[in-house]
């Protein structure tokens, strides 16, 4: 019962997000890298935010750190949605929320260089899952798919975090699919959308490293991270500014090359990600 009123209390959220959306104008218009072609509602994905708020609000305020954290890098991030931030001020926010989650994790008591490895890994993750947010169903499913592994694996292989956590975060990202994951998407996540769920699932992940010592869970990412580091490489090949707007992603080639169609690629994706974690659960 307590996740089915989380359910409609966040659909209920993202309907007068809408409305708000539409008052003041949050909108993605079509330019020359985007993967669609009308006008769409921005920032659809701060539901992602509210799922978690919804959580430490009802869990007795657990994981305050993270919570911190999760706050002000959704703020930069919806703030850079419906107007362009410095990239000095997102650095600032960013390693700011990453510092809080780092205390959340207790990783300042190791050595100066493994906070920077954890760092470096960790921004190179939100990136990823920022750029990987162009097409309709993707954030929303891969997102799901990797909650739906994460609770089976706090389930069944070893407890690691809250489990109430993940299922109130299913919650956020059903809703969210119930808008994006279709052929013309009601919302996109927008910035503040893809990092704040890049964000929580890094929290996630990255306590499952914790408890287990074993970094090999960063599997669970395995198609985001391919695909992101092929796409590096053929852009240094090409000699591109790899900092640059491009649309030389393989879901972007097969969305808009190919033109499949964004929900079948979604679930390329999806499918994907579950035959490599299945096949990685099969051998633990």
């Amino acid at each position: 019962m307590y996740y089915l009123i989380i359910l409609v209390l966040l659909f209920l959220a993202e309907l007068f997000y809408f409305r708000i959306a539409d008052k003041c104008n949050i909108i993605d218009k079509p330019n020359e890298r985007s993967s669609h072609t009308r006008i769409t509602l921005r920032g659809g994905g701060i539901i992602f935010y509210f799922g978690a708020l919804a959580y430490f609000l009802t869990n007795h305020f657990e994981y305050p750190w993270f919570m911190l954290a999760l706050s002000l890098i959704t703020f930069i991030s919806f703030i850079d949605d419906i107007r362009s931030t410095s990239q000095g001020l997102r650095l600032v926010f960013h390693f700011t929320a990453m510092a809080l989650m780092f205390y959340q994790w207790g990783l300042f008591s190791l050595p100066w260089w493994t906070i920077l490895v954890a760092l470096i890994i960790c921004t190179g993750i939100i990136n990823a899952y920022n750029f990987m947010d162009g097409i309709n169903g993707i954030t929303g499913g891969y997102s799901l798919i990797i909650l739906i592994a994460l609770a089976y694996i706090n389930r069944i292989y070893v407890p690691f975090v809250e489990p109430d956590l993940i299922y109130t975060m299913l919650c956020a990202v059903l809703v969210f699919n119930f808008f994006n994951f279709r052929k013309q998407a009601r919302c996109f996540a927008g910035d503040v959308g893809s990092v704040s769920i890049a964000f929580v699932i890094l929290f996630l992940i990255g306590s499952l490293i914790i408890k287990t010592e074993n970094f090999g869970w960063l599997i669970l990412l395995a198609v985001y991270g391919v695909d992101s580091v092929l796409t590096i490489v053929h852009r240094l090949m090409l000699h591109e500014n790899i900092g640059l707007p491009h649309r030389k992603h393989l879901y972007q080639i097969m969305a808009n090359e190919l033109r499949i169609p964004h929900v079948v690629v979604s679930l390329v994706y999806m499918i994907a990600q579950i035959i490599i974690i299945i096949g990685y659960l099969y051998y633990q």
